[in-house]
């Protein structure tokens, strides 16, 4: 079964990507996921509780920081995988002197669309 990207056309907002990278949890998710993870994987990983887990990947994914690939069969059941989706974050003013913040999103990550993964 093939990885797909659930997809959002809202862009990031600036206060839900600076509260995401202010948790220091949320920033040792993002370091462990090279790859896709399933929420069990994550919070081995990271030694975090499973309700934590699902917290920050929710707000790491809302601010545009994970996504979500759902379609990994594991027995009769599709488990989501969360990965990394950025190489760059940078903050700066805008010409009307406003903070922005603009994600660049991984090249890479396509890479693991066209992934086939049955178990």
């Amino acid at each position: 079964m093939t990885l797909e990207f659930s997809s959002s056309d809202d862009a990031p907002t600036f206060e839900g990507v600076i509260a995401a990278l202010d948790d220091g949890t949320c920033r040792e998710i993002i370091a462990v996921l090279e790859e896709p993870m399933t929420v069990h994987e994550v919070a081995d990983a990271t030694d975090r509780p499973l309700s934590t887990t699902y917290r920050k990947l929710d707000s790491l994914t809302t601010a545009g920081l994970v996504e979500e690939t759902v379609g990994v069969r594991q027995g009769r059941h599709q488990k989501s995988r969360y990965v990394a989706n950025l190489n760059r974050i940078s903050i700066d003013l805008d010409d009307d002197n406003e903070l922005r913040v603009d994600v660049d999103l991984s090249a890479e990550l396509g890479f693991w669309s066209n992934v086939t993964r049955e178990f």
